[in-house]
């Protein structure tokens, strides 16, 4: 099973970097798929460890898609690595081997560690709108205008019946990212 969690990574200087990643979830082994030109990836490689942060805040994974946010965060504690401040519960990996294919690498990770701020209490339909429109603001390059802004609407609909304040600011912010993105020309 593929869960949605925010991946915390610390390059050789101890920069953190969060970025939002579906994670193969398992109790002993995870399977992380980054993209082999991602800042996930080479941290990974370079330092040999990460940590899966569960958490319910969306907003956090619309800011981590789209910029280099630096989110609160303390240190994990088996591994060198950061925990998300406001994580429900995490996992700290460490990296067993490398594998997948020229554009997306596999890479099977040991847990090893990890702990619990409170319970997960799942996503409504507003927090899973805004993780599609997170992901397809990742891919704006991948549609047109018109198929952004009906998917966006569709999403943007879902959060007014089911979200709340979060959800809709986690919106907007998306929505501008994807406008700014358009009126630049990158299209």
């Amino acid at each position: 099973m593929i869960v949605e969690t925010i991946f915390s990574t610390l390059n050789a200087s101890g920069q953190p970097n969060f970025a939002p990643m579906g994670v193969v979830w398992g109790k002993a082994e995870m399977i992380v798929r980054p993209f082999r030109d991602t800042i996930t990836y080479r941290n990974l490689i370079e330092t040999g460890c990460g940590v899966v942060n569960v958490t319910d805040n969306v907003l956090s994974f619309a800011h981590s898609a789209l910029s280099r946010v630096q989110l609160p965060h303390f240190p994990a504690l088996r591994v060198r690595g950061v925990v998300l401040e406001e994580a429900c519960y995490w996992r700290e990996l460490e990296v067993t081997t490398v594998g997948g294919g020229e554009e997306r690498a596999e890479i099977r990770c040991r847990v090893v560690g990890g702990g619990w701020q409170r319970d997960f209490l799942g996503f409504n339909r507003g927090k899973n709108a805004v993780i599609e429109a997170a992901i397809l603001a990742t891919r704006l390059h991948l549609h047109s205008q018109s198929e952004v802004w009906a998917a966006f609407q569709h999403y943007d609909e879902i959060v007014a019946k089911t979200g709340g304040g979060q959800e809709r600011e986690a919106m907007q912010y998306l929505y501008e990212y994807a406008r700014r993105w358009f009126v630049a020309g990158e299209s």
